[in-house]
């Protein structure tokens, strides 16, 4: 393999919302989870706060039924041909998300994505307790890279990453290829290369570019 390439989830691969409010809902807490995530972004509330708050609502649910709702997750497009892209192009693509760890086997079961992070929840007897087990900080994204870079091979000056918003930054600091991808102006400032579409397709120059 040649590199990697790690891919935010929310305000990137989807779009408008983050998944934590699509699934929110159906669980009937959307605006709660909005509000707690507008807070985070604005540094207001920790992490933690947020991922309690949201966990809360997924009690009783089962696995089964999150795994309905997240086929309805709404999605750029493109995705399919940038993992496409990728395996061909012998970059190794993985998800270096906040978005809860459903969300990430899910992407990585429909789309190819090798691997995933991202905090995890309790379940019993294929039900969710509303416990969160894991909570993930703005700079768990760069410490997951870092870790499963080195296990591949890589450091991070041999991987790229394409985000959009503040739990990019650490890593955009630390990679080869940094791409803001409908970001925010924080993230654009940090990033080496700055793509607005709706199509996830419009990363692939930058990184043909730096892959060369």
């Amino acid at each position: 393999m040649r590199a990697v390439a790690f891919f935010d989830v929310d305000g990137t691969l989807v779009p408008g919302i983050s998944s934590a409010v699509h699934l929110a809902g159906y669980l009937g807490h959307a605006e709660a989870v909005f509000e707690a995530e507008a807070a985070w972004d604005a540094g207001l509330v920790e992490a933690r706060y947020v991922e309690e708050l949201d966990a809360r609502g997924w009690a009783g649910t089962s696995e089964v039924q999150v795994r309905e709702w997240l086929g309805l997750l709404p999605l750029v497009d493109g995705i399919a041909e940038v993992v496409e892209w990728c395996v061909d192009h012998e970059v190794i693509p993985a998800l270096a998300t906040l978005a809860w760890h459903p969300v990430g086997v899910y992407l990585c079961e429909t789309f190819g994505f090798v691997d995933a992070c991202g905090p995890t929840l309790e379940v019993r007897d294929g039900t969710y307790t509303g416990i969160p087990l894991t909570s993930y900080d703005q700079y768990a994204k760069r410490d997951y890279a870092q870790r499963f870079a080195k296990e591949h091979g890589f450091t991070l000056d041999q991987c790229a990453a394409v985000g959009d918003s503040l739990s990019d930054l650490p890593l955009f600091a630390e990679v080869g290829l940094a791409v803001a991808f409908n970001a925010t102006e924080r993230a654009r400032a940090l990033a080496h290369v700055e793509i607005t579409a709706h199509d996830l397709r419009a990363v692939l120059p930058a990184l043909e570019t730096w892959l060369q």
